[in-house]
């Protein structure tokens, strides 16, 4: 009885020991970024991307013969909280991260990733201390301020020699970075700004500042900063009757922001990659996400090249294990939604930089 008794425990104990180690089997990767909070529509973008990419990963039999598992993050685009969603992701044994969305999520998330053996990769961040400061896990599919800046400061300078153009920036890593590469480029090129002004996000009430735009008789307001302060800022500027023009970079990159100004919007000008819907090895997938009700702007198709990359890398390696998977992101060249790409010593992408698109009757425009 007392040898049943213990042949019985061994066969539990063996049992239990397989089902935990077949709980375990699954890959898990993890999106985060923005979910909730003012900016929580380009969380919902990178969230969509991550999604259609594990349904279609899993169907096509996983990774090296293993299924994928998301986790969603929500850092509400907060360094602290980013901080603690990067910890909790080390807790649910997590080998990829298609995130953050904000830079200054993606900045103090990736110090956690990179002492983990984590690899971390952003579709969206772009401020260059992400990678520039960044350990050899960390990667990005989009492009950096300084290219941003770089377009942005060399048309304004060219388009408004000799006029009054005003320099604003939210504070935050991403729009104080973006507006400073701006600024800097376009004083290169012999323009100075009339106004150079710092913005708290968050706020309702911008009207101060128009009043001071318009006695300064502003004929440009660059933006380094967010659809929701920029929205505002361009329909408070239409309800003084001015007629000065917003431009700003890739985070007016969503519907939400014509919701914001309606036709107050109409001309606002924006600097963002290659819209990768127009690439014809996209189309598959695009007819996919509209079938679902997804309109894959902005940043969705970014995030599933995110994790299309890990995919690709993983079954290169034959290993999901980091180390492996981050010698042959370093070494390889990969087919993605937004074209073929590669990465350089820091972790930057190879793709094309940045154009300029046009808001015009609710939706934006590659010019």
């Amino acid at each position: 009885m007392i040898r049943s008794m213990k042949y019985l425990i061994s066969l539990l104990a063996t049992f239990l020991m397989f089902a935990s180690f077949s709980a375990k089997a699954d890959i898990i990767v993890a999106s985060a970024g923005p979910m909730s909070g003012q900016y929580a529509s380009f969380g919902a973008q990178l969230k969509a991307g991550a999604e259609m990419w594990v349904k279609d990963v899993n169907a096509k039999g996983g990774i090296n013969g293993e299924k994928v598992k998301l986790v969603i993050g929500d850092d509400a685009c907060d360094p602290k909280q980013a901080v603690a969603v990067a910890n909790k992701f080390v807790s649910q044994n997590v080998a990829y991260v298609a995130g953050h969305f904000c830079s200054g999520s993606s900045i103090p998330a990736s110090k956690v990733y990179t002492e983990e053996g984590i690899i971390q990769v952003s579709p969206a961040s772009t401020n260059p201390a992400f990678t520039d400061e960044g350990g050899p896990n960390v990667f990005r599919v989009c492009g950096r301020d300084d290219q941003q800046g770089e377009v942005a400061g060399n048309f304004l300078a060219k388009e408004y020699k000799g006029k009054k153009v005003a320099i604003i920036h939210d504070k935050t890593a991403y729009g104080k970075g973006l507006a400073d590469a701006t600024k800097m480029n376009m004083n290169k090129k012999g323009l100075k700004e009339t106004m150079y002004e710092a913005i708290t996000a968050g706020e309702k009430d911008y009207s101060a500042l128009v009043s001071k735009l318009k006695s300064k008789g502003i004929e440009a307001v660059y933006l380094g900063g967010y659809h929701t302060e920029g929205g505002l800022i361009v329909r408070q500027m239409r309800d003084q009757g001015m007629k000065t023009k917003l431009i700003s970079g890739d985070a007016l990159v969503t519907a939400e922001y014509w919701q914001i100004t309606g036709s107050a919007g109409e001309g606002t000008l924006m600097t963002f990659s290659p819209d990768p819907r127009n690439n014809p090895e996209a189309a598959p997938l695009v007819k996919k996400f509209k079938a679902a009700g997804i309109e894959p702007e902005g940043y969705v198709l970014y995030s599933y090249a995110a994790l299309e990359v890990f995919e690709q890398a993983a079954k290169a390696a034959g290993s999901t294990d980091s180390k492996k998977v981050m010698k042959a992101m370093k070494k390889g060249k990969f087919n993605t939604v937004l074209g073929t790409l590669s990465f350089d010593k820091k972790g930057d992408v190879s793709l094309p930089g940045y154009v300029w698109y046009e808001w015009s009757k609710g939706n934006y425009k590659q010019l």
